[in-house]
């Protein structure tokens, strides 16, 4: 792919693509992701579900399986790449989940950190970052293994409807991710596996499928009659996605979001100088707290000066590195309980790019101290709040 670094490009070389939609795996073996591979043959996996044993055998049947539905090669060559990397991937939360339970080989929540090393590979590695192109491929991917036990699962959540409206509210923000790559992903993944329950499995993708068509969210995000609407409906509220809503909110916070030395400060001075801004590291410096030390004083001091915003009505920057859910979220639901609205701003730049940047600053974050942070980083999904965007700077 045009505009990506020679190493990934050879990467991408490799998957499948037309006409006979071939894998490379003598290339792939000696590429710089052989050493995941080896620690994927090493992982094993429960046997009533992967009578194939370890997870790079499953893997490689997964991806010539996929390769093989007609549905894959009807897509566009840049989706044919993202969802073949995903299917390369998407296991690879397993080799750090997989855990013995009473005699049973289990690995919980292996979508969501398989999703966080991948981010963390394509952008550090392979330097998928700091462009539209880059972040739009690279969290396509992570989408699709984040999320690729989700289609087998649809129907036992209590709102199956909400659910699939809620992933796909994603290919806003990442205009190539789609619920109909998902469950190729998904189907996949069964037909690429040894178990006795496949057939059943494969009725409860057809089934999940349905819904998220009936959903009107199967190709894309679904249209809400607007953007107030949109986020309540998203957040759980009982509320009709096609109802106008009347927006009650009297104006808007802005949560920065980004690792440090992506610019922040920059686009606020450059975009709204006239905001208030409550930043987390000027009241540490205040406060003379240290970034190792504990910063629960430095939160209630912020959100104690946000509490004096809200409270007159006055639109302000909640300015900090908010790297995971956990860190946004409580501040999401502060904002929101005094009525306003919220738009998150997540920046990032290139990776060399950030790391100069933050050289630069006159506190400067170290940068194995970054790096650790890249690793945990989470983009915020659209479900989040009324507004979310992903910028490159």
């Amino acid at each position: 792919m045009d505009g990506f670094g020679k190493e990934f490009a050879e990467i991408l070389a490799c998957l499948p693509c037309g006409p006979d939609y071939a894998w490379d795996w003598e290339k792939l073996q000696r590429s710089s992701l052989s050493p995941l591979f080896v620690q994927m043959a090493a992982t094993q996996q429960h046997i009533a579900w992967h009578g194939e044993g370890d997870v790079w055998t499953h893997t490689r049947m997964v991806c010539q399986t996929l390769a093989q539905l007609p549905d894959f090669r009807a897509l566009a060559p840049r989706r044919q790449q993202a969802l073949a990397l995903a299917a390369l991937l998407h296991d690879l939360g397993k080799i750090r989940c997989t855990r013995e339970e009473d005699g049973v080989l289990v690995s919980p929540s292996h979508g969501a950190a398989g999703a966080q090393d991948a981010r963390r590979l394509l952008w550090q590695e392979f330097g998928l970052s700091g462009t539209p192109k880059a972040q739009c491929f690279r969290e396509t991917v992570c989408l699709l293994i984040r999320y690729h036990t989700s289609p087998l699962h649809l129907l036992d959540h209590d709102e199956p409807q909400l659910r699939a409206r809620r992933i796909a509210a994603n290919g806003d923000l990442a205009p190539d991710f789609a619920l109909r790559m998902l469950f190729l992903l998904a189907e996949a993944d069964v037909r690429g596996r040894i178990s006795d329950d496949r057939r059943e499995q494969l009725d409860r993708l057809q089934l999940g499928m349905e819904l998220a068509k009936e959903a009107g969210c199967l190709d894309g995000a679904y249209a809400f009659a607007s953007a107030h609407t949109r986020h309540a409906y998203l957040s759980g509220k009982n509320v009709w996605p096609q109802q106008e809503l009347y927006d009650d909110t009297w104006g808007e916070v802005i949560l920065m979001c980004g690792l440090p030395g992506t610019g922040k400060d920059t686009w606020i001075a450059m975009n709204h100088p006239e905001l208030p801004v409550v930043c987390m590291d000027d009241l540490r410096r205040q406060m003379g707290v240290r970034p190792a030390d504990n910063q629960g004083q430095v939160v209630q001091a912020a959100r104690e000066l946000a509490r004096v915003h809200l409270r007159a009505k006055q639109p302000f920057i909640w300015n900090a590195t908010g790297i995971t859910d956990m860190m946004r979220d409580k501040h999401i639901r502060l904002f929101e309980e005094y009525h306003a609205s919220v738009r998150i701003v997540f920046l990032e730049t290139a990776w060399q790019e950030n790391l100069r940047r933050n050289a630069q600053r006159r506190y400067a974050v170290p940068e194995a101290v970054i790096g650790r942070m890249l690793e945990n980083l989470t983009l915020p999904e659209a479900e989040k709040a009324r507004h979310v965007e992903w910028l490159c700077v």
